[in-house]
């Protein structure tokens, strides 16, 4: 019964410490979207809107 103990604290070591060996990946960092391109006088005036 102790080998058995013994066996089953010998893995439960070796697990736990191969668990917390293993770091996560890091996060992806995409990069920021191009800033719109702001439209010319006349399509602001026709449409209203200042893009």
């Amino acid at each position: 019964m102790k080998t058995i103990g013994a066996a089953l604290a010998a893995t439960f070591l070796a697990l736990s410490l191969a668990a917390c060996a293993t770091t996560p990946p890091a996060p992806v960092a995409y990069p920021d979207p191009p800033p719109k391109k702001q439209a010319d006088a006349k399509t602001q005036l026709e449409s209203g809107r200042k893009y």
